[in-house]
Parts: structure tokens; C-alpha cells; sequence
């Protein structure tokens, strides 16, 4: 209980002294090989020097309350980023995280409407991943926030679908644009034909509703080949990067032709090369 208190105590500061820097991981297109998107991941720069991981500190930010302000920071400095990468003519999509405090905030769309207009970001090259379990908690009340959102020409996505209370019936209710595949169900997909059919029913289901999908923890090129044949072509994981900080993950940017929504990509990039997470 001292170090959840002490570390608690060393968060509060950190986010009063704004400790943290926002990394980011490729999303894969494998059939068009190249990068769509990013997810930008929030790290913790301790004082010490030592980067802690989201595992480490967002349990304990949301029990303290102390997610919001995180969230917040992830997606100015995500928007940010993204608008200098599509000013030097890299017109990459990025996907931030939205807890659950941030999104039942009825505030929350007018949060990202000024995170867009101070940014400049055009609204086309940013996505925000919710989970199932958020939207499930008040139906009728997730419906309007992702209305709202979907008036900003944001994109949504369902994250780690199939794992928390969603309802299907409810789920073509909600102008969801991408479902994102959880990795706890690609982990052993190629050892466990449960896991394996439930990916294949979640991409039937995708594609039936007109959605992007994507496969989270991605790490061997038998769960990339055995997604593909299921028809998920879109992929993350350490196969193909690590999450990385942004002047790493501009450099790669840098030597890619980044193709344009229904455009076809003219270079092949080298994904695999990125700093350790």
C-alpha cells in the first residue's frame, strides 16, 4: 500500500510537470504493404530517467482518478504530431485511446473538436478506439457521444472487441468505422481453433457491417498468414513494429510513399526496425 502511494504521489507530479511522452506503433496493411495508421501509446518518463510502461501506471491512474488529464495530453500531443508529419507531406491516420472517464464526459466532443482546431489536424487522419465495455455501460447515452463525434469526420473503433458485453444488436446502432481484433484471441489462434473460429466469425461480422478490421499482437508470420487467409489484412503488432517514439517513427515515415485513402501504395516499407518499446 506505501508504494502504490508513493507511486501515486510521483504520478500526480508527473502530471503536473507533464512526464510523458507518446510513442507510436504501424499499422500493417499486408495485402497493400505498407503503413495506414498509428496508435499512439502514452509512456511515463520517471524522473529517474527509466520509461515505465501504460501497464505499470494506468491501472493505478484510473483507480486515482488521474486518467483523464492523461488522455487529454495523449491526444494534443498525438494531434500534434500528426498534423507536422501530414505537413511534410506524410498524411498518416492515428488512433488514440479513450478511457472510460473521458468518454462519458458529456464534454468530451467538444474536447476533441478543440484538439483538432488548435492542432490543425483535419479530422480524417484521427480515430478513437473505445472499448466495448464503455459503450455497453449507457446505450443510449454512447450513441450520442459517438454521433457527435462522427459530426467532427473522426473515425471510430470498437477496441479489443469480443472480449467485454457487447450486444449485436446494438452494435449497428453505433456508426463504428473499425473493429479492432484483441490479441488475446491471436495469441493462440494457431493452437486453438476456438479462438481461431471466434476471429473468423468477428471478421464475417466486420465485413457483414461494412467495417475496417484490424488484428492487435501480431508477433509471428503464422498468425499474419492465417489472418489474411481469413480476410484481415490490416495488422499490428511486434512482427512488424514496436511502439516507438515519434522522431523514430518519422524516420521511417520519411522513406515511405503513403498512400491516400483507396490509393495504391508505390513503395514497399521496412517496418520491422524501430527502437525497443
Amino acid at each position: 500500500m506505501r508504494k502504490r502511494y508513493a507511486l501515486a504521489h510521483q504520478l500526480r507530479h508527473a502530471i503536473e510537470k507533464q512526464h510523458f511522452e507518446v510513442f507510436y506503433q504501424a499499422k500493417v496493411d499486408i495485402a497493400r504493404h505498407t503503413i495506414v495508421g498509428l496508435e499512439a501509446l502514452v509512456r511515463w518518463r520517471h524522473e529517474s530517467g527509466r520509461l515505465i510502461s501504460p501497464g505499470e501506471f494506468i491501472p493505478l491512474a484510473e483507480e486515482s482518478n488521474l486518467i483523464e488529464p492523461i488522455g487529454q495530453f495523449v491526444l494534443v500531443q498525438a494531434c500534434r504530431q500528426v498534423y507536422a508529419w501530414h505537413q511534410q507531406g506524410q498524411s498518416v491516420p492515428v488512433s488514440v485511446n479513450v478511457s472510460a472517464v473521458q468518454f462519458l464526459n458529456p464534454v468530451f466532443p467538444q474536447t476533441v473538436h478543440d484538439a483538432l482546431l488548435q492542432s490543425g489536424l483535419p479530422s480524417r487522419l484521427l480515430e478513437l478506439e473505445i472499448t466495448e465495455g464503455v459503450l455497453m455501460h449507457d446505450v443510449a447515452a454512447a450513441r450520442v457521444t459517438l454521433e457527435k463525434l462522427k459530426q467532427l469526420g473522426v473515425r471510430l473503433a470498437i477496441d479489443d472487441f469480443g472480449t467485454g458485453y457487447s450486444s449485436l444488436a446494438y452494435l449497428k446502432r453505433f456508426p463504428v468505422d473499425v473493429l479492432k481484433i484483441d490479441q488475446s484471441f491471436v495469441r493462440d489462434m494457431l493452437t486453438d481453433t476456438g479462438d481461431s473460429k471466434i476471429i473468423s466469425a468477428i471478421i464475417n461480422l466486420g465485413r457483414g457491417l461494412g467495417m475496417e478490421l484490424v488484428a492487435e499482437g501480431v508477433e509471428q508470420q503464422a498468425q499474419a498468414d492465417a489472418l489474411h487467409r481469413l480476410g484481415c489484412t490490416i495488422m499490428q503488432g511486434f512482427l512488424y513494429s514496436r511502439p516507438a517514439p515519434a522522431a523514430e517513427v518519422g524516420k521511417v515515415l520519411s522513406r515511405l510513399t503513403l498512400p491516400t485513402p483507396g490509393s495504391v501504395p508505390i513503395v514497399k516499407p521496412d517496418v520491422r526496425h524501430h527502437a525497443n518499446p
